[in-house]
């Protein structure tokens, strides 16, 4: 893969940029289910819209991929690398995004996408919701950021193992709209403590899942 011109990306797997506004939403907060999080994606809500959504993306079976976690410290393997290095690279190809914080962990990604109105330093509040079809590909959209995202990945990998064509993600992603300052911040704290909070984490096949530790995961 080509580096960019750049600076290179920051080698550990914890990121952040600046702030993003939230988007307009009344959808209550989200929760834990089934010790797992679940897709809470918005009927009829509006996936191009500006504003910050709070993205995870899980790999296929939740296989430990990108390396692991010592001393509350995520270590990348090459495989995290590639994950981390990625997702840095979002924002310099594309003009309509903003990242802020972001975290690889051995099974998953977290982060936060702003989805900006046009060029960079002009975002806003979102404008009235309308209905979208989703499964359909829409320029500009949560989900073709995502499906940009997972395919480089899964192609950069794959060539790097000699497995073309193997599975890499787990399908689709989970996704919460991110519905003002005080949450952007929450969720902002939650991915950068994410590798501390690793031996209580609902995707570590090995976790203690309590229902006291538990809450450290809701948003």
């Amino acid at each position: 893969m080509p580096m960019p011109a750049e600076p290179s990306p920051p080698t550990n797997s914890v990121g952040a940029r600046r702030a993003v506004p939230p988007a307009e939403t009344t959808r209550p907060m989200s929760d834990l289910s089934d010790h797992r999080r679940r897709s809470i994606r918005l009927k009829g809500f509006d996936y191009t819209q500006p504003g910050a959504y709070f993205v995870t993306i899980c790999t296929d079976q939740r296989a430990l991929l990108f390396g692991d976690v010592v001393s509350g410290q995520m270590r990348c393997n090459t495989f995290g690398q590639i994950a981390h290095e990625e997702w840095w690279l979002g924002e310099k190809k594309r003009s309509d995004i903003q990242l802020d914080a972001w975290t690889v962990m051995p099974n998953h990604v977290h982060g936060i996408v702003g989805i900006l109105p046009g060029p960079r330093g002009t975002a806003r509040r979102a404008p009235t919701v309308f209905p979208r079809s989703f499964g359909k590909a829409v320029a500009g959209s949560l989900s073709t950021l995502v499906g940009a995202y997972k395919s480089a990945v899964a192609r950069h990998i794959n060539k790097v193992r000699g497995t073309p064509g193997q599975e890499v993600w787990q399908r689709g992603y989970y996704e919460h709209v991110v519905r003002n300052d005080d949450e952007l911040k929450h969720i902002h704290e939650y991915i950068l403590a994410n590798p501390q909070r690793w031996p209580f984490d609902p995707e570590n096949p090995v976790a203690t899942v309590t229902e006291e530790n538990l809450e450290a995961w809701e948003l």
